[in-house]
């Protein structure tokens, strides 16, 4: 097992940047998910993990070792890209121990690791089978056993999941997950999902435009996102935002969008009077699942909303509102039994919202706890 260091690591093509002084430490048997929409950096910075991808400045270490201008062979890692690349001539078996035949490694040795493989990924059934009798999520079982085999310090995924249907991705990102915590090896993992970044990571690591945004646990990234971005990416359905204004004094002072007045919530008071933001104004956000509708009681406000759609899912209805002029989504339990056209109550506990800057979209929560650190 390794740690593996970016040190203010960057990457151009030319005149574009990939990857923007990146600082990024991935402790020894962690499971750290890079994440964000496409074109953000991501897969470059497995790239360079690789040795697939030169760096321009900076340096990257796996371990105590630089390994800038070492060879991918000699990085003691293993990949696991987004297409299976199995050899369709050759049964599970020799798939798995291809790579160490190559390696000249002993017989005995290749049989004890391709076995102990199949079992820890339950492929013992499937070892004299070719790819083309396999199931999608057997093979990337059987890529992902190619890459256990080996051992390595340091495994690498690049959106492995991707071409697998929505259940065989489901049932296949909880093997890899149980499948770490069993070997508790060092795992660098790629996605533009961020399901797939919450429910997996240890912690996660979310890039926009070549720039690390933030760095941490899905529920702290989830709970205190340090800026709009993070907190619009992370989460399911997406957070809603509302442009505010900021109005009267006090403890009157409330956040106005339209007909919906919202009290400052009272962890924001001492930096919305000190007359932060832009001209007044704000950036509040909620997210889908905190909204619920019916009468307000407590530190809660009201939002007045009509249903424009209603989607059924069970257990809960996801509702696409419009409410202070805009588009707003809610989560809320099934038994509301809504309707399109309905007019609505929208409750918002005020102990969920989020305020962020307009120009920066730096979060107040964020600056109030750095304040508060400092």
């Amino acid at each position: 097992m390794a740690t593996v260091t970016f040190d203010h690591v960057s990457k151009r093509y030319g005149d574009v940047v990939a990857v923007n002084d990146l600082n990024l430490e991935i402790r020894d048997g962690e499971f750290m998910v890079l994440v964000g929409p496409s074109g953000c950096g991501k897969t470059t910075s497995l790239r360079m993990i690789a040795g697939l991808e030169e760096i321009s400045d900076g340096t990257l270490r796996i371990g105590d070792r630089v390994v800038n201008d070492v060879a991918p062979k000699d990085r003691d890692i293993a990949m696991v890209f987004q297409s299976y690349a199995l050899y369709p001539h050759m049964s599970v078996r020799d798939n798995l121990a291809f790579g160490l035949k190559l390696r000249k490694v002993p017989k005995a040795e290749i049989d004890r690791r391709v076995n102990q493989t199949a079992e820890t990924i339950q492929l013992q059934k499937l070892l004299n089978r070719k790819p083309k009798e396999l199931s999608g999520g057997q093979r990337q079982r059987v890529a992902l056993g190619r890459a256990i085999v080996r051992e390595p310090a340091v495994f690498l995924m690049d959106e492995p999941l991707s071409n697998l249907d929505a259940k065989l991705r489901v049932q296949t990102r909880a093997e890899i997950a149980r499948l770490h915590q069993r070997l508790k090896t060092t795992i660098v993992y790629v996605t533009h999902d961020q399901v797939e970044a919450m429910t997996m990571g240890t912690r996660i690591a979310v890039m926009s435009e070549g720039l690390l945004q933030q760095v941490g646990t899905p529920q702290e990234l989830y709970d205190r996102p340090v800026n709009r971005f993070v907190a619009g990416f992370i989460g399911s359905p997406a957070m809603n935002f509302l442009d505010v204004a900021v109005k009267g004094s006090g403890d009157g002072t409330v956040l106005e969008a339209n007909e919906v007045r919202i009290p400052v919530p009272p962890r924001f008071r001492q930096i919305v009077g000190d007359g932060a933001g832009s001209g007044g104004r704000f950036i509040a956000g909620i997210r889908p699942e905190h909204l619920d509708i019916g009468q307000a009681a407590g530190d809660n406000a009201i939002m007045p909303a009509t249903a424009d759609v209603v989607e059924y899912l069970g257990n809960e209805e996801l509702l696409h509102l419009t409410a202070a002029g805009q588009d707003i989504v809610a989560v809320v339990d099934a038994e509301h039994r809504v309707r399109p056209g309905d007019q609505l109550q929208v409750i918002i506990p005020l102990d969920k919202v989020h305020l962020f800057d307009p120009e920066s979209g730096l979060s107040l929560g964020a600056q109030r706890e750095a304040t508060a650190a400092a």
